[in-house]
């Protein structure tokens, strides 16, 4: 990914000093050695014992140029060097413990460190420190090396939106306030915004006029397209516009490393612009760069984690019709052990990337086209979206700025829409009441993000770590949300 941290693990075991220090370097080692089929991790030579210590191992993986860390409790482990520890280093940190090894070692073999790990958790609560802890943080060196495998992609996470630079062009389309949201708690993540007038993006598309990169940019769309290629005369102003968007990028992004967009799209866009931006901003979320749509701030955001945490391409869908009846008979039951409310459809006009797409065509935005001239809204790109198995989700804050998320593993399946734009029929279990319980009652906006695979478990702890309380999950049958009614 062009637009994500490389994350640089560090690997600092803690010894409390009436233990014997070479019981937690010799399991720390271990860990070393079990974690090499996942990857590098840097091995700091400080056991720490005091706080003395614990300066002196940061200082040597703040030189290795370390940017996540691994606090091991290879026994009982100091309380206050190790969060401290968490206090001083920059950057995401998590916890884990060593298990006893053999029961023919219990005397000098024992290291307690499943006792150390409740006033590891205790003291960093006292000093307001947030850390990452598994679900259950005590493992042989094979089940630690596991679980620093699962803190990876939340640590780029972390590092990612710390550093991240969301880029807005104009205000949300009017009727479409539920992409609306106060930017504060952005701040509070870390992340910065800047926010312009789509007239300011008019400007610098105009002065793209004739760039000489045009030609270029054109035939690498004309190769991704192939025989989609339906509207070849669109490519000149779709190729300038993709262009504007990037050389804004390195313009505008400053201090920050990384870069996402929330774009505006209608209603003068098509008039102005003289095309819709779908297929561009398609392009763009394929390299890492998420464009979510109709200048949706936290779909952006969510997009980019979404990115992070899966390593892959996501895309941004409207929560958008239910499947046919006669549809879900004919096509579904009996093949797929699915609900009728289980399953929705998933659809936007066209920014779905071409690699997430069963086949894809360069169309007219449909909807758009009921009312504007046809010609103006050529850009769009669809196709079914490929089936298998799909996270959808969002991160947003409410109205009153505090942060809410859901979270749901879910399946697109192998079954023809027979409709328009990207779309999708997606199954989730129990998403009738999930629909009704979290997204509504919760006042969730019509937008989710979708990451390709089953990432919630990933995301939950990201969530988690970013101090996100309320989080709504697809509950399964027989367990009631709060708000359900239990006469049903």
């Amino acid at each position: 990914m062009i637009n994500a941290p490389v994350v640089k693990p560090a690997l600092v075991s803690v010894s409390r000093d009436c233990f014997p220090m070479e019981l937690s370097v010799g399991r720390r080692k271990k860990v070393k050695e079990a974690y090499e089929k996942y990857g590098e991790i840097y091995e700091c030579s400080v056991c720490v014992q005091d706080e003395l210590d614990m300066k002196k191992a940061l200082a040597e993986i703040n030189a290795a140029g370390c940017n996540a860390l691994v606090v091991y409790l290879g026994n009982f482990g100091p309380e206050t060097a190790e969060t401290l520890l968490c206090k001083y280093f920059d950057g995401p940190v998590m916890y884990v413990a060593a298990a006893e090894e053999t029961g023919d070692n219990l005397v000098q073999g024992r290291g307690d460190a499943y006792c150390g790990m409740l006033n590891a958790s205790y003291n960093l609560a006292l000093r307001n420190l947030n850390a990452y802890i598994p679900e259950y943080p005590v493992g042989t060196a094979e089940e630690c090396a596991e679980m620093i495998a699962e803190f990876i992609p939340v640590a780029r996470a972390v590092i990612g939106l710390k550093n991240l630079k969301i880029i807005s062009f104009g205000p949300r389309p009017q009727n479409f306030l539920a992409c609306n949201a106060p930017i504060k708690q952005l701040y509070n993540l870390g992340v910065e915004i800047e926010e312009n007038s789509e007239l300011d993006l008019f400007e610098s598309f105009n002065n793209h006029a004739d760039d000489p990169r045009i030609p270029e940019v054109c035939a690498d769309m004309e190769k991704e397209l192939g025989v989609g290629n339906k509207i070849p005369e669109i490519l000149p102003k779709l190729a300038q516009y993709e262009i504007t968007l990037l050389d804004w990028i390195e313009a505008h992004r400053e201090s920050r490393s990384y870069v996402a967009i929330a774009g505006k799209c209608w209603p003068a866009f098509q008039t102005q612009f003289g095309f819709v931006p779908c297929y561009v901003n398609s392009r763009l979320t394929a390299r890492g760069i998420p464009v979510s749509c109709e200048v949706d701030i936290y779909g952006a955001l969510s997009e980019y984690i979404g990115t992070l945490i899966s390593g892959d391409i996501v895309t941004l869908l409207d929560i958008n019709n239910s499947v046919p009846k006669d549809m879900y008979e004919n096509d579904i039951k009996g093949k797929f052990n699915y609900k009728h409310t289980d399953l929705f459809m998933g659809f936007h006009c066209g920014n779905t990337a071409s690699a997430k797409l069963r086949s894809c065509e360069m169309k007219n935005q449909m909807i758009m086209a009921r009312t504007l001239p046809v010609e103006v809204t050529n850009g769009t790109l669809e196709g079914d979206i490929i089936p298998g198995d799909v996270t959808f989700f969002r991160l947003q804050s409410t109205s009153d700025g505090k942060l809410r998320a859901y979270i749901a593993n879910g399946e697109v399946l192998p079954v023809a829409t027979r409709s328009f734009g990207g779309i999708g029929v997606f199954a989730i279990n129990e998403m009738g009441r999930f629909y009704r319980h979290v997204l509504i009652e919760k006042n969730f906006p019509h937008h989710g993000a979708v990451a390709f695979g089953h990432h919630g478990k990933a995301l939950f702890n990201l969530f988690k770590y970013l101090g996100v309380t309320d989080i709504g999950t697809n509950k399964p049958a027989g367990v009631l949300y709060k708000t359900e009614n239990p006469f049903e």
